[in-house]
């Protein structure tokens, strides 16, 4: 299951992960996505969680820490956003493009050469459906080529987005608590003592472990002002002593410590 319309970006995601073949539908916002796997209606969800442009996909962080749903793989696919509109639409009829905000903010450049108004949508592939639909040559999209394909628009230029090596980082996610045997990165979140030197005394574990970390991000905790929930990518499996004995004093001494992930 995947965020979005036919065509997202997410779709393409799932299907190189899970194959072409995959039985699958999609939802319309990402907490509607957590919520089908919370409750069973679907076995694995497909979120985008970090762009290589525009950073990290926020409410992503917030949804693993409001539900009890798993990190169980990750998808990298290259992303190549295109302007899109009605066949036979010319640049000059464009007033309106619509796009997710990430997307709008990727191909900023592109969009500074024109004087058109930039409405956010929730998905790519909505942006390119609501062209399709609405039939107006004063709107045009920016979603994938697939998505053009899709909803029978035309291309009106490639590669708008200002990185040509723009690239996006799915999680799957699933409310099954699986840990794979050959894993090799783990992903945890936790909240820390509002005091001085707590953080550091946190990621001291993974230093005198040996442990290698990836990724450190943080969330605001909502209704506790200025406090904040850490989220840590590291290398290593969950049967490795030395991640054993870094969880341990994790445990220990931060708040609300969970493990979301070993794959």
């Amino acid at each position: 299951m995947f965020q979005g319309a036919e065509g997202a970006y997410s779709q393409a995601a799932m299907m190189q992960y899970f194959g072409d073949q995959a039985d699958s539908f999609h939802v319309d916002t990402f907490r509607d996505a957590m919520t089908a796997i919370d409750e069973g209606r679907a076995d694995f969800a497909v979120l985008p969680i970090e762009n290589s442009t525009a950073g990290i996909v926020s409410e992503i962080y917030d949804l693993l820490a409001e539900f009890e749903n798993y990190i169980v793989g990750e998808q990298i696919i290259k992303i190549e956003h295109c302007l899109m509109a009605l066949p036979g639409t010319r640049m000059e009829e464009i007033q309106t493009v619509y796009s997710h905000p990430q997307s709008l903010m990727q191909s900023a450049r592109f969009l500074s050469e024109y004087n058109w108004r930039q409405i956010s949508m929730h998905n790519n592939a909505f942006a390119a459906q609501k062209v399709a639909e609405e039939g107006n040559k004063a709107q045009a999209a920016i979603a994938s080529e697939y998505a053009a394909k899709i909803y029978g628009l035309e291309v009106l230029a490639r590669g708008v987005n200002q990185s040509s090596a723009n690239s996006t980082r799915f999680i799957i996610v699933t409310n099954q608590k699986i840990f794979l045997e050959n894993a090799k990165k783990i992903s945890i979140c936790f909240e820390v003592p509002h005091e001085s030197g707590s953080l550091y005394h946190m990621l001291s574990h993974f230093i005198y472990n040996n442990l290698n970390m990836n990724r450190i991000e943080s969330r605001p905790i909502e209704d506790r002002s200025w406090e904040y929930r850490f989220f840590i990518d590291f290398e290593g499996n969950l049967s490795d002593s030395a991640v054993k004995n870094a969880l341990r004093g994790l445990r220990a001494e931060a708040r609300n410590m969970r493990i979301l992930g070993n794959y």
